[in-house]
């Protein structure tokens, strides 16, 4: 559990300063009225006017206002129709874009682990330790415009860890950078499992879906007992079970707090998922479903969002050999939500509009494609109140782009987070992250 600072107060004796220290006073003085000056700068507010405002969930305004202040979106709309305080910073975007965040609700930038082979399920492991927040990876992320992303383990086991939900503001820190989603319980991620091909190996790993499927359904069956003895525990410490933090992890999965990302191609493998969140009752994301347009009305009927991925060039394993651009619109279709990943570094992040332009091209709405990179992925990842949308009172999350968002021949050119501007393509530092390749510098 990530703890929080804990602040003391001294005794009076403790308390009392000496001559000396009278100067560090002052310094101190200085310092927060520099602090002071600081945030009343940030609460100053910014419209953005003369673009094009997509907003996504609502209208997009030919030559529109979003107005921005504390980090969060104050109102946005069509100029005339939104009011410009008199001492807020104007910016001209005429002939431009400006689109919410990005959301990748599967990656592995960050640099990151999971499990190792001393077992095949591995809950109680969290990526969040091993992250390097000041990964190059974070950079070429905000390049294509990412400003949320769920990080995840690898898919080698049946259980391979905890996932985490960032915000890539630039940080020192992981924990800076967190989306929690339920804060009281510290809960800012999912839990990243995997069926089919990928999980099986030799003892203690399955060898056969089979077995897969029942050393899941084991563990599962041992977290319904574990959550079934703490309520009856009621509070009493001397009741509780010994702490495990595998279970644990599983039960906050059982209650619903934790979403269940679910690695699986074969359509069915997606079957069997399906089978194996309707059997405990857990909240689920189907990810990479490479023979989801085989079964799109059982994912449609089931409930269960699609977190789909498009290559190019597809290669390697055979259970993805059924990987086509028709899946984003055989989906829609049947009316199953869904949206589109990168899977970062199998696709890079730098071109994850591709993705929905490749869809449109398959005959998929552009609605669908806009949501597809925006609000339905914040929804897999219970953010959707915070971002995915330009909405009044959601995180001032948005990028600034050249032209018409799938076209081959827009550039990204700004990424802001928070109402404050990351990345900058007129930046020469950060345009190399835009045009080079992986590991752009070393730090």
């Amino acid at each position: 559990m990530i703890r929080k600072p804990v602040v003391t107060e001294r005794s009076g004796n403790d308390s009392r300063m000496t001559s000396p220290a009278k100067p560090l006073v002052c310094i101190l003085v200085l310092v927060l009225l520099s602090t002071s000056a600081s945030l009343r700068a940030q609460e100053k507010p910014t419209a953005f006017t003369g673009g094009t405002i997509i907003t996504v969930t609502g209208d997009t305004y030919d030559n529109g206002v979003l107005l921005v202040q504390d980090g969060t979106i104050a109102d946005v709309g069509a100029s005339g129709d939104v009011s410009i305080p008199g001492n807020a910073e104007v910016r001209d975007v005429s002939g431009k874009v400006m689109m919410p965040g990005l959301v990748d609700p599967h990656s592995h930038i960050g640099e990151g682990e999971g499990g190792d082979r001393s077992d095949a399920l591995h809950p109680d492991v969290r990526i969040l330790d091993t992250i390097d927040p000041k990964s190059d990876s974070f950079r070429r992320a905000l390049a294509g415009g990412v400003t949320s992303v769920n990080v995840m383990p690898g898919s080698g086991h049946l259980i391979s860890g905890q996932t985490v939900y960032l915000k890539l503001r630039p940080s020192r820190k992981i924990e800076d950078m967190l989306m929690y989603v339920d804060e009281e319980e510290e809960i800012y991620g999912g839990l990243k499992v995997a069926n089919g091909t990928n999980p099986l190996h030799e003892p203690p790993f399955p060898g056969t879906r089979a077995k897969s499927a029942a050393l899941y359904r084991a563990l599962f069956v041992r977290a319904e007992e574990y959550r079934d003895k703490i309520r009856a525990a009621d509070g009493d410490a001397d009741r509780m079970p010994s702490r495990d933090l595998a279970l644990e992890t599983l039960v906050e999965v059982l209650e619903g707090r934790r979403i269940v990302h679910n690695h699986t191609h074969r359509h069915d493998d997606i079957l069997t998922a399906i089978r194996l969140a309707d059997e405990f009752g857990y909240r689920m994301v189907l990810h990479h479903v490479t023979d989801a347009w085989k079964v799109a009305d059982v994912i449609a009927e089931s409930g269960y969002p699609a977190s789909i991925i498009y290559i190019d060039a597809p290669g390697g394993k055979m259970e993805a050999v059924n990987l086509l651009p028709k899946a984003g619109p055989v989906l829609e279709k049947a009316g199953a939500e869904f949206g589109f990943h990168t899977d970062d570094g199998v696709t890079d992040s730098r071109l994850f509009l591709r993705s929905p332009a490749f869809a449109m091209r398959e005959g998929m709405s552009r609605q669908m494609a806009l949501e597809s990179v925006t609000i339905a992925n914040a929804r897999q990842m219970d953010i959707d109140d915070r971002t995915g949308s330009l909405e009044p009172g959601k995180d001032a999350d948005f990028i600034l782009i050249s032209g018409d968002p799938f076209s081959v021949y827009t550039r990204i050119l700004q990424t802001w987070i928070e109402g404050q501007k990351v990345w900058d393509f007129d930046d020469s530092d950060d345009r190399k992250h835009a045009l080079g390749g992986y590991k752009i510098r070393e730090e």
